[in-house]
């Protein structure tokens, strides 16, 4: 009987390469959970931060509105819908 090194060899491969990605996704569950409490934290001040930018756009398009400055509010409008458009979102709310 002979041996067919073809199969032989690709389910050591298989094997090794099982063997290598169980060692990867060990050690980024480790990880994984090492960063956890910075992901938190990272996300507290992320919400902190939008809550700022929140209330400072607001603020300001009143302050806009209360002085009737028409050519400040859209050269901040053309500012806002570029960053939209850049970010994808525009196009994702046309269609």
């Amino acid at each position: 009987m002979e041996v067919n090194w073809l199969v032989v060899g690709w389910i050591i491969d298989m094997i090794l390469n099982g063997a290598v990605w169980l060692i990867i996704a060990a050690f980024s569950l480790i990880l994984i959970d090492m960063t956890d409490k910075w992901t938190r934290k990272a996300i507290k001040l992320m919400g902190k931060a939008d809550d700022f930018i929140r209330i400072f756009v607001e603020s300001s398009f009143e302050w806009i509105l209360k002085k009737n400055l028409k050519i400040l509010s859209s050269i901040i409008m053309l500012i806002i819908f570029g960053i939209l458009a850049q970010l994808g979102i525009i196009p994702k709310l046309i269609t």
